[in-house]
């Protein structure tokens, strides 16, 4: 559901840089989000690394999968003029927000986060950061007072879990927060991954973002299939390769690739017109991710200013945050 036209519309969205980006981040947020620039009021868009130190561990790793990101996002569109790029880390006052509404958030309501329990079950440790993860997206997003926020399917129920807090803050404390709303796209809520599973750094069955071509033409052409032959008649909606594919065409594409598939296009060659699709969409975006890369000064800068602007918000929402409750 879109905010009310009577609100001004903040859009935010946040990526981890665990790892590395991958065409479900592009498809399921970064392009939805970038669609809003110089439409919405404001737009955030921030790495974060407070949330990333939950599988990372490693110092220098997470050092370059954050720049790599910054990379990616202005590769991909991100137009600072219009909207705000920074780094979580930057803007002390998401964890402030954290502790705070951790004070609020009953224990059950973390018990029953699904993604939680996947990511444990794949093997992640159990730490306190990995099952409080909730409580710090819901800081992030509320910080800024967002109204709506695009997501993929599987961080829906983390929204809720954000409104419920801001509901149960502006209950006790008064009118503090926006509750925000949702923006799930049905066509791009589950981006599959080459097992057919949702596309996730966690379970390493991605198609890289950018990165080495090599890798990217190694998971596309390595796509699980089932046992059909190779003239046989494939379904679209059962085959991983239509279902990646399909994000990249307008809807006249997809239908004339659907038939095609049904008419018995051999997986083989599938999987040749998805690596085609691919490079096509990607490959300006990576000449243009390499020219930001040769200017770090410049890129730097973006971040710095992007930090200043994101924390006059953050510092104004704190404000409202610790009058409320008796810290100020």
């Amino acid at each position: 559901m879109p905010p009310s036209p009577a609100l001004p519309l903040r859009v935010l969205s946040g990526i981890q840089p665990s790892g590395q980006l991958h065409i479900g981040n592009y498809f399921g947020s970064i392009r939805p989000n970038l669609s809003y620039q110089g439409k919405a009021e404001q737009s955030f868009f921030f790495v974060a690394d407070l949330h990333a130190m939950t599988t990372v561990q490693d110092g220098n790793a997470l050092r370059r999968a954050r720049e790599d990101i910054i990379l990616d996002y202005l590769a991909c569109g991100f137009d600072p003029a219009t909207s705000v790029l920074y780094f979580q880390s930057q803007v002390p006052e998401h964890t402030e927000l954290m502790w705070i509404l951790s004070t609020l958030t009953p224990m059950g309501l973390l018990e029953r986060a699904v993604s939680y329990k996947e990511k444990v079950e794949k093997g992640i440790a159990a730490s306190a950061g990995l099952f409080t993860y909730p409580v710090l997206m819901a800081a992030d997003i509320l910080l800024y007072q967002a109204n709506l926020v695009p997501v993929g399917r599987d961080q829906k129920q983390h929204l809720e879990i954000t409104r419920d807090l801001a509901i149960k803050f502006n209950n006790a404390f008064g009118d503090t927060f926006t509750v925000p709303e949702p923006l799930i796209r049905e066509d791009v809520a589950v981006v599959p991954g080459v097992d057919g599973q949702k596309m996730s750094k966690s379970y390493g069955n991605t198609i890289p973002l950018f990165g080495d071509e090599k890798a990217a033409k190694k998971a596309i052409m390595g796509i699980v299939t089932d046992s059909k032959g190779m003239n046989d008649a494939k379904d679209p909606e059962t085959c991983i390769i239509y279902q990646i594919h399909k994000l990249f065409l307008d809807a006249a594409g997809q239908k004339a690739l659907a038939d095609e598939y049904r008419n018995g296009l051999p997986y083989g060659e599938g999987k040749k017109k998805l690596l085609q699709a691919y490079s096509d969409f990607f490959g300006p975006m990576r000449a243009k991710r390499e020219a930001f890369a040769a200017k770090p000064d410049l890129v730097r800068q973006i971040t710095e200013e992007g930090a200043a602007k994101a924390k006059r918000v953050a510092e104004e929402t704190m404000r409202k945050v610790r009058k409320a409750v008796g810290l100020l």
